[in-house]
């Protein structure tokens, strides 16, 4: 790199999404007079809002998007430096932006994200929903859309699903059962009958207001069974930061024809090709059918069906957005593509951190937690990584903090709450685990995971007021035996039980 004039920071951190926003946050207040630096490529930034700590591990927030100012305002110590990154020079201890720009530091975080993983990076009508501006052109697109193909099956896929109207959508999906990410089967056939529901009228604002700078009822009866589980559940910086919890609420989610959501599920099957009308004419495959040449592409399926559509929308997981930082540099890098952050937040080059979904936690986890890509764990570690930064530079020692001792998150699909404790889908526990649950048709669905005869997860959908006990059966440990499928019995207030 030439020798350029660089400005020197204490502190910098590059990404403005949850994880970014969040440890710059922390360092801010922390060092209230050092300087430092957030470089973002957008003029937005990701702010968390009405956070609410819920239990011991649980939390609940908005995520609200600002322009940079509201932070600037906040920490007169702040700079805001929109621009993307050119290089990462960790020798030099330096990043260089596409304007030209070096800027020095003593302390870096990386919390780039992640982008999604497209099914094609090449083809036009192929779209992936990551960020703000993906999802506009998402809602855009969909306006004079007939027909959409969704592939995936995690949050985005089981979001997008639920909320599109007026507008055929063919979800294809790998699994045996929707949402894999997060239920098991059961829960999936639970929530099942709410996509053909009709959902309720917006009719209050959303909560969770954006800024942009666009110009212009069920059955009663209960159910609790005990069963055995035999199955084991198994340019990329110019990206916008991710999106947060009920991302879809401030837009309209319209397709081109009038009436109600229309979803149809091919399950166990992926796409084998992506065609034209052209090229579907040309198929020998395709000689004998009745080919509707008006779609501008068809999906061709390995179940052997193919659908014509509008386009396609890929949501198919996200990749660690690591470029430009890896080039000229020895950053260890885990199995998924993320960087290898220690029990500190640290990544193999020195003074260099990350947090987020750019970020693989390699440190012998609790047995309880596991990282996943979520907005709630993008905070949790960026707060961390804010706090780690702070005690390395006071030469203090900090321990693990606890939020990583279970795992929990709180969101919403189909309408109803959500809420995911410790090993919620039996992850990493073998054959030697039972399942207890209880079902009420169309109001809730309770599951929890029992190893040993203590409580190691749960999945709780609907208002069942349950984690708040549930989490702290788990935190103890308790052995549970004794109770056997009196657990979930409903007649019997488990919280005054326990309490």
């Amino acid at each position: 790199m030439e020798d350029k004039q660089r400005k020197l920071f204490k502190f910098v951190v590059v990404g403005g999404g949850i994880a970014g926003v969040t440890c710059v946050e922390q360092l801010a207040s922390q060092f209230p007079s050092a300087e430092l630096a957030l470089i973002t490529a957008g003029p937005h930034i990701k702010a968390v809002t009405n956070y609410k700590q819920v239990s011991r591990t649980l939390e609940e927030f908005g995520v609200e998007e600002q322009p940079f100012t509201v932070l600037e305002e906040k920490y007169p110590n702040l700079t805001f430096i929109q621009s993307a990154v050119k290089a990462l020079h960790v020798k030099l201890h330096c990043v260089e932006t596409i304007d030209g720009k070096v800027y020095g530091y003593e302390k870096l975080c990386i919390c780039s994200g992640a982008r999604p993983k497209l099914l094609t990076e090449d083809n036009p009508y192929v779209l992936g929903i990551r960020d703000t501006d993906s999802a506009q052109e998402f809602q855009r697109r969909l306006s004079k859309a007939k027909k959409i193909v969704v592939i995936g099956n995690g949050g985005i896929a089981l979001e997008l699903v639920h909320e599109v109207e007026g507008c055929e959508v063919v979800w294809v999906i790998k699994d045996k059962a929707i949402g894999n990410t997060f239920f098991d089967p059961g829960a999936a056939q639970f929530l099942i009958p709410s996509l053909e529901a009709d959902k309720p009228l917006k009719s209050v604002p959303c909560k969770r207001p954006r800024f942009t700078t666009e110009e212009k009822a069920g059955g009663t009866s209960h159910t609790f069974t005990a069963e055995r589980n035999h199955r084991q559940t198994t340019t990329p910086t110019e990206h916008g930061s991710a999106l947060g919890p009920d991302w879809h609420d401030g837009i309209v989610l319209q397709g081109a024809e009038e009436g109600r959501h229309r979803v149809m599920v091919e399950y166990q099957c992926e796409v084998e090709n992506i065609l034209t009308s052209s090229d579907l004419l040309s198929s020998p495959k395709t000689l004998n059918l009745e080919i509707d040449e008006s779609w501008p592409l068809y999906v061709a399926l390995n179940n052997g069906k193919t659908y014509g559509c509008d386009f396609i929308v890929s949501a198919t997981g996200v990749v660690p957005n690591t470029d430009p930082f890896l080039n000229g540099n020895n950053f260890a890098l885990a199995d998924d593509g993320g960087i290898k952050v220690d029990d500190q937040m640290r990544t193999s080059e020195a003074d260099v951190y990350a947090a987020g979904d750019v970020c693989t936690a390699c440190w012998k986890p609790s047995p309880l937690w596991h990282q996943m890509r979520l907005w709630s764990q993008a905070r949790q570690m960026g707060w961390y990584a804010g706090r780690c930064m702070a005690s390395h530079v006071l030469s203090e020692t900090i321990e693990l903090d606890f939020c990583f001792e279970l795992f929990s998150h709180i969101t919403k699909f189909f309408n109803y709450k959500v809420v995911l404790l410790g090993k919620f889908n039996a992850q990493g526990l073998g054959l030697d685990h039972e399942l207890l649950v209880r079902c009420t048709k169309g109001q809730e669905y309770v599951k929890v995971v029992l190893s040993g005869g203590r409580m190691v997860g749960a999945v709780l959908i609907g208002e069942t007021d349950l984690e708040e006990t549930f989490e702290n059966l788990i935190l103890n440990q308790m052995d549970l035996t004794p109770y056997g499928e009196d657990l979930l019995n409903p007649d019997i207030d488990i919280e005054d039980y326990f309490d």
